[in-house]
């Protein structure tokens, strides 16, 4: 007997996530000022093809259940250096930066609808000056680095995000950076750095 194989579908164990966690996503629980200050988090690029892998998406969806709801997202990734820092852009629906090549063109319609984060924009740039000059990009959406790990965690697309740039490579600086951030955390937002 053979057996029969389903032609690939990109990003068809995506399709699947989605479809099965969506109504957990829903429910789990918001941040809360006595749960503390949430964490700093290093998480690894999402390629495109991750979207494929469904123990890649039902790990950081698990992982990301374990903690509760941040209430915003500010990504650092090493996919958008740029000096002074810049922000990505922040208003509802922000188009996605599909800054890949050589995929299924499908792995470009995948939409990753955020909402509104201006004033978490607002704060992050609050945070950084007077000491860092931060300028805005509000036609930047979020890039691969950024938005497809979001995907697999917080597949409901309802937590605020933005994106920062890396403002320089030197460690010291972006420890400093990094100090400026903190702030951010006991206000019940995580913050990611991403490698490329």
């Amino acid at each position: 007997m053979t057996a029969l194989h389903t032609p690939h579908i990109p990003a068809g164990a995506y399709d699947d996530h989605l479809a099965r966690v969506l109504p957990r996503a829903h429910e789990q629980r918001l941040w809360v000022p006595a749960d503390g200050a949430l964490p700093s988090l290093f998480i690894s690029h999402g390629a495109p093809f991750t979207l494929d892998d469904p123990q890649w998406l039902d790990d950081l969806f698990t992982w990301a259940q374990s903690l509760p709801k941040p209430k915003a997202i500010v990504i650092i990734s090493a996919h958008w250096e740029d000096a002074p820092a810049a922000i990505s852009g922040a208003a509802a629906g922000t188009p996605l930066y599909y800054d890949f090549s050589g995929f299924h063109p499908r792995y470009k319609t995948l939409p990753y609808a955020t909402p509104d984060a201006t004033d978490l924009a607002r704060r992050l740039a609050a945070a950084l000056s007077p000491a860092t000059m931060v300028h805005e990009h509000p036609d930047r959406g979020l890039d691969h680095g950024a938005f497809i790990p979001l995907m697999a965690m917080y597949p409901a697309a309802d937590v605020p995000v933005v994106q920062l740039s890396m403002p320089s490579l030197d460690p010291a600086a972006l420890l400093e950076f990094g100090a400026r951030l903190r702030s951010l955390r006991d206000e019940g937002a995580w913050s990611s750095a991403r490698a490329s």
